[in-house]
């Protein structure tokens, strides 16, 4: 039993009960120094997106191994013409609470190199499922613009969802790139090039520069863990404290 007294104040506790204490109190203390290590993360890799973004457009016509992680949200231009035959509606995403689908088209460079899945945005679902909308385009030899990014990940990934159907445009709710490139035929770039919004033959586009959690949320979720464990030592003093008895 560890005793202390002070002021009237007697501190009375137990060997376990404050081993448990500050076991405690070290992993809420840690879990908050941890939140507020990934907030710092999460700020620097938005500042590393951002001057990405404001990047000169890099040219792909004729490159070929580039490491897409590296590159993200850079700007690129690549000359080509669009496979407009066989095309690629991604199911179940939401715009403004409203369904509809991302169309992903195939984009074949000049230089030979693989095809470049090309995002041209989110377009509505229309009346019925069983209709799908017009998604034409041109396959004249043209110049497109945008900025690379990862394959959009879904919330929940279903078993099979990344299967594509038998006729086109197929429709999947998981983009596997590899699936589709056997399906097409030809080789598929790891990554796809988000069109840009000032860009002819695309749809709805809100390209965004995001983390999935901000660092705002982590520096709160750290306030959290720091507030917990200055809750438990109050709780602790508090009921291992007592006024010592006058006379």
């Amino acid at each position: 039993m560890i005793k202390l007294s002070t002021g009237g104040i007697e501190f009375r506790c137990s060997l376990p009960a404050l081993s448990g204490y500050l076991l405690l109190f070290g992993l809420l203390c840690s879990l908050g120094l941890w939140q507020l290590s990934r907030g710092e993360q999460k700020t620097i890799l938005l500042a590393q997106q951002q001057e990405a973004s404001n990047a000169e457009a890099l040219d792909l016509t004729r490159q070929t191994g580039i490491d897409s992680d590296a590159l993200r949200y850079r700007p690129v231009l690549v000359s080509g013409h669009y496979d407009a035959v066989h095309q690629i509606l991604i199911d179940n995403q939401m715009l403004n609470g409203k369904p509809g689908y991302l169309v992903l088209t195939p984009f074949l460079p000049d230089g030979g190199q693989p095809g470049i899945l090309v995002n041209r945005g989110w377009i509505a679902l229309g009346v019925s499922r069983d209709v799908l909308p017009d998604i034409s385009i041109s396959m004249v030899a043209q110049q497109v613009r945008g900025r690379i990014n990862r394959f959009p990940e879904p919330g929940l990934k279903l078993k099979g969802a990344e299967i594509p159907g038998e006729t086109w445009p197929v429709r999947v709710q998981v983009l596997d790139n590899k699936l589709l490139a056997d399906k097409l035929g030809y080789a598929l770039s790891d990554y796809q090039i988000e069109l840009d919004p000032a860009q002819s033959e695309g749809y709805q586009r809100q390209w965004k520069i995001a983390v999935a959690i901000p660092p705002e949320k982590h520096r709160a979720y750290a306030v959290q863990w720091f507030g917990l464990a200055l809750t438990l030592t109050a709780l602790f003093v508090w009921t291992s404290s007592r006024k010592i008895p006058r006379g």
